[in-house]
């Protein structure tokens, strides 16, 4: 059925207040939003225009003002000089490194040792050297491993020593320190190590040196060991003493002194 159109002579229903629709917040709420952003606007013009007209405000002074270098490079002739080979301990490491061992003493005899090739000492031959070889060398190569040069000789009848230099390349992980830090902690070492706190080594900030227990085996002569250890720039040392009779600490500490001048 279609809805009636209510009478001419009716009067219009009454819409409650309460059921009216809201009134719609359209042109006059944009124009209020409008004016809020142009005040803004406005006000950053204002501060940018004030600010532009005041002098600069100079800054503080540097914390340390004495770091300061050349406007334009020195003139040729005025440069300083190079450091010296004495100065520079870098010039000696580079070139040969077997001139920086030590010498054979008087009355010593040649020990053709077959770990070291005309004074060279492999990777592969140096970790030999330790009692886990395999571990030693993988760390060896991840601390940039680049030379070794060796010496060693026989003294008397028994008295063997040896002397190893071993270079890492220089970088972020500084292998030498790694190296060198890692034998001197197993040195000490209670758990793992030998457990001998050994002696400091006189001219050197880090180097020590250490007399072993003696080792007794049934049908063999008894074996003294002494070793130093210790590390400059990007060269470790590493002397071992071998004898069959007691070795005193003169012996190796003197030895190590010598080494660490040479270098």
């Amino acid at each position: 059925m279609e809805p009636q159109a209510p009478q001419a002579d009716q009067p219009a229903p009454v819409v409650p207040e309460a059921v009216r629709a809201p009134r719609r917040r359209g042109r006059t709420a944009l124009l209020i939003a409008a004016a809020a952003v142009l005040g803004v606007v406005a006000g950053t013009a204002t501060g940018y225009a004030v600010q532009a007209d005041r002098p600069p405000t100079p800054l503080p002074m540097l914390a340390q003002p004495g770091l300061a270098y050349p406007a334009k490079p020195l003139p040729p002739g005025k440069e300083p000089e190079p450091l010296s080979a004495e100065e520079d301990s870098r010039v000696k490491t580079d070139g040969d490194l077997r001139k920086l061992l030590l010498s054979r003493p008087a009355g010593a005899r040649e020990n053709p040792a077959p770990w070291a090739d005309n004074g060279w000492l492999s990777l592969d031959e140096y970790a030999r050297q330790f009692e886990f070889p395999d571990s030693m060398f993988e760390d060896l190569v991840n601390g940039d491993f680049r030379r070794a040069a060796a010496v060693s000789w026989m003294e008397g009848e028994y008295r063997e020593t040896d002397i190893a230099l071993v270079q890492f390349r220089a970088g972020p992980d500084l292998g030498a320190v790694e190296h060198g830090e890692g034998q001197l902690s197993y040195m000490s070492g209670d758990e793992i190590g030998a457990g001998n706190d050994g002696d400091a080594i006189k001219g050197s900030t880090n180097g020590r040196y250490y007399l072993y227990k003696v080792d007794r085996k049934a049908g063999y002569l008894p074996q003294y060991r002494a070793r130093a250890i210790a590390y400059r720039g990007d060269v470790v040392l590493d002397i071992d003493i071998f004898d069959t009779v007691p070795i005193s600490k003169k012996a190796i500490r003197t030895l190590a002194e010598r080494q660490l001048e040479r270098l």
